[in-house]
């Protein structure tokens, strides 16, 4: 019988960053002008779980599952694309 050769980066946390990192381009992609309007559902679904993914992605990445830059670089464009919607909608109300 062979041995196991499953690995700690085969655990579901080693999934958590490159899932941060795809939603969170999503929502930083709606930044660019002409994409505002069109994709501002998308930006604040896709943003906020790439934050909640990301922050998840780094706790497990600095216990050695998963690559922390891959966390935290989805972290960053999930806040921004989180972000982008509310501080528009706050210029445009005052």
């Amino acid at each position: 019988m062979s041995a196991s050769t499953t690995g700690r980066a085969d655990t579901p946390a080693g999934g958590l960053s490159p899932t941060a990192l795809v939603l969170g381009t999503m929502a930083a992609a709606g930044v660019w002008p002409t994409l505002t309007f069109g994709l501002l559902p998308v930006m604040v679904v896709a943003g906020g779980l790439a934050v909640t993914f990301g922050l998840a992605g780094v706790h497990h990445a600095r216990r050695g599952v998963g690559q922390l830059w891959t966390a935290v670089t989805g972290t960053v464009l999930g806040t921004v694309g989180l972000l982008h919607p509310l501080v528009l909608l706050m210029a445009l109300s005052g």
